[in-house]
């Protein structure tokens, strides 16, 4: 059974940082995609930052570009999200999500349509 687990999240003021974590399990880490999502309250899930976990290639949301890193440690299964700068509209709760369909490499890379697994997500609250 897939498992995604999302750690890192907390509290801080405008400027600071934090290390978002998820570790997989049951999931054939070398898939497709895998990405950041986040949904603050009444808005939509809306992706963050993907990675290809096969070769690499890292894409940003136009709204964090910048200031997000997105990695990936394929020896533990887990995938991270640097977050510097942090502004109060990055309050949300942040999900890790998997997906094995190959429309992640397209049109659907921030599509949350696209994922097949999630994490039960991890709140994160920039105070200003």
């Amino acid at each position: 059974q897939v498992q995604l687990v999302e750690s890192g999240g907390g509290s801080v003021q405008a400027g600071g940082s934090l290390r978002l974590s998820c570790a997989a399990s049951g999931y054939t880490y070398s898939r497709y995609c895998m990405g950041w999502f986040r949904q603050a309250p009444g808005k939509e899930r809306e992706g963050v930052a993907v990675i290809y976990t096969s070769g690499g290639s890292t894409f940003y949301a136009d709204s964090v570009k910048g200031r997000f890193t997105i990695s990936q440690d394929p020896a533990k299964n887990t995938l991270y999200l640097q977050m510097n700068s942090l502004k109060p509209e990055d309050t949300a709760m942040y999900y890790c999500a998997a997906s094995g369909n190959v429309y992640c490499y397209t049109t659907g890379r921030f599509n949350a349509y696209t994922y097949n697994y999630w994490g039960q997500g991890t709140q994160v609250t920039v105070s200003s």
